[in-house]
C-alpha cells in the first residue's frame, strides 16, 4: 500500500517541523509505504532550510518547488510528485495530525463503502491572546454555522473536511484540483466528489491541531476571500453548493438596512427591524460569557463573531458583483493569500 502525503506551504517556519514530525509519528499498517512532499511556494523565511534539515532525518521526505506560490498548484504538484499511489493525504502546514489519523482514515475506507474522502476533528490552537479569542469563536456553531465540519461533535457524513485523505482513483475519476480557484478549491473538489456519487466522512476520533490566525486583520481578509471565492465556485457549478453560505450575505444586507429603517420607518417598525440585530448581539455576548472569564475576553469574542460573519458576507456580495453582474474573472488582489 502506497500513501502520498502532500503539504502545501509558504513561509511556515513556525509550524512546518511540528507538522512533518507529527506525520511521521502516525501509526500505519505494516504493509504501508509513505512518502511526504512539502510543496513550498518559494518561502523567503527559513521554511526551506528546515525541510532540508528534516530530509536528513526522514529519507522519504521531499521538497517540491511551487513557483506559482498558490495553494491549488501546490495540491496538484504534490499529487503529481507522488505518482500513482493508493491514497493521497493532504495536510496543511499548520495542521498537526493525531497519531491515529492516517491509520483510522484507511480503516474508514475499508469499513464504509462509498466513502471517497475522510477527514478529522479540528482542535484550534493559538500563539497569542488574539489567536485564543479567534480559536474560541471558530469552535462554535454560532461562529461557523450549523452543520459546519469544524463544530461537529460526532462522526458522520458531511460536505467537506480539512486535511482530507482520498483514494488515488478519485482523482482519476473526477480530475485534480481546479488551479483557477485560489480559495475554496477544496470545497469545489468535494462538491465534485458528491456530484459524482461519492461520500465525505468526518471521523471525530481522529484530530488535527490547527494554529489559527493571531490578528483580526488577517482573519477579516481570510473570511472575506472565503466568501468571494465561494461565489466563483457557485458560478462554476451553476449551483449553491451549501445553503448555510447564504446566511452571512443576508446578514450583511440586513445590517445595511438598519440605518434606513431607523430613519425612514415609524418608531414601532424601526424597533421591530432592529430586534433581530439586538438578539444577535446578545447571543454573541452570551457565547462570550460561556467562553471567557473576563469582560475583555467576552467583548473580544463577540467582536470576532461580527468579523467572521461580516467579512464573509461582504466578500460574498463582492463576488456576486464581480462574477454575475460585471461577468469578470477573479481580481488579482483576491488571489493574494491572507498570510
Amino acid at each position: 500500500m502506497k500513501i502520498s502525503v502532500v503539504i502545501p506551504c509558504r513561509n511556515e517556519e513556525a509550524y512546518i517541523q511540528e507538522c512533518v514530525d507529527a506525520i511521521y509519528a502516525c501509526d500505519l499498517p505494516a504493509n504501508a509505504e509513505m512518502n511526504v512532499f512539502v510543496v513550498d511556494g518559494m518561502s523567503d523565511d527559513s521554511t526551506r532550510s528546515i525541510v532540508e534539515t528534516l530530509k536528513g532525518k526522514y529519507s522519504s521526505l521531499s521538497l517540491v518547488d511551487n513557483v506559482k506560490q498558490l495553494t491549488p498548484f501546490a495540491f496538484n504538484l504534490g499529487i503529481y510528485a507522488g505518482g500513482k499511489v493508493d491514497y493521497v493525504q493532504i495536510v496543511g502546514a499548520r495542521h498537526i495530525l493525531s497519531k491515529n489519523y492516517l491509520s483510522r482514515c484507511l480503516e474508514i475506507f475499508d469499513e464504509k463503502k462509498g466513502v471517497w474522502c475522510v477527514g478529522g476533528n479540528i482542535i484550534n490552537e493559538y500563539v497569542n491572546e488574539t489567536g485564543e479569542i479567534v480559536s474560541k469563536a471558530m469552535s462554535t456553531a454560532f461562529g461557523m454555522g450549523l452543520g459546519n465540519f469544524r463544530t461537529l461533535e460526532k462522526s458522520g457524513y458531511t460536505d467537506t473536511v480539512t486535511s482530507p485523505m482520498y483514494p488515488y482513483w478519485v482523482f482519476e475519476k473526477i480530475g485534480f484540483f481546479d488551479e483557477e480557484l485560489i480559495r475554496n478549491q477544496d470545497d469545489d473538489f468535494n462538491f465534485r466528489v458528491e456530484q459524482a456519487g461519492g461520500k465525505i466522512y468526518y471521523e471525530h476520533r481522529i484530530s488535527l491541531k490547527y494554529y489559527v490566525r493571531g490578528n483580526f486583520k488577517g482573519l477579516w481578509r481570510q473570511f472575506f476571500q472565503y466568501g468571494y471565492w465561494k461565489v466563483y465556485v457557485n458560478r462554476k457549478h451553476k449551483a449553491v453548493t451549501t445553503w448555510r453560505q447564504l446566511v452571512p450575505p443576508l446578514f450583511v444586507l440586513y445590517c445595511l438596512g438598519i440605518p434606513f429603517a431607523v430613519r425612514l420607518m415609524d418608531d414601532e417598525l424601526a424597533m421591530a427591524y432592529v430586534i433581530p440585530f439586538t438578539i444577535y448581539l446578545v447571543i454573541g455576548l452570551v457565547m462570550g460569557v460561556q467562553q471567557s472569564k473576563n469582560s475583555y475576553g467576552i467583548w473580544q469574542i463577540a467582536w470576532t463573531y461580527i468579523i467572521l460573519h461580516l467579512s464573509y458576507g461582504f466578500g460574498y456580495w463582492k463576488g456576486i458583483f464581480h462574477f454575475f453582474i460585471l461577468r469578470k474573472k477573479p481580481s488579482d488582489k483576491q488571489k493574494q493569500l491572507s498570510r
